[in-house]
């Protein structure tokens, strides 16, 4: 079980995490209407700009996932929940949890999640 502590250390860690995803959203959502409203020239021109939009959407997608992951840990810190295995209810290890905040399966549970997919 994580001490008060550790609980106010990765909510912390979280919460930086969520404002500087929220910052590059932003900026690239910016950069993307940017590029959609910018006049392009010539097939090279249209060419570059989707392949950097098709970029710039994955990106965010991503960014969106891990946005969504970190707000549900932030919702286990305020219940009680943070650093307890979804799967088996175990607690994760705190190393896990440095490395990755959101965790939400111990090392154990998500191998057999990873080998399920």
């Amino acid at each position: 079980m994580l001490t008060q502590e550790q609980l106010n250390h990765f909510e912390e860690k979280l919460l930086n995490k969520k404002e500087k995803i929220i910052k590059n959203l932003t900026e690239t959502e910016r950069d993307m209407n940017d590029v959609r409203n910018s006049e392009l020239n010539d097939e090279g021109d249209y060419a570059a700009a989707s392949v950097e939009t098709a970029v710039d959407s994955a990106i965010l997608e991503q960014q969106y996932r891990e946005l969504k992951e970190i707000e549900l840990s932030l919702a286990k810190i305020k219940h009680g929940m943070y650093g307890i295995c979804e799967m088996c209810e175990e607690p994760i290890g705190i190393e896990r949890l440095e490395v990755k905040n959101f965790a939400r399966y111990c090392i154990t549970c998500r191998e057999i999640q990873e080998k399920n997919k």
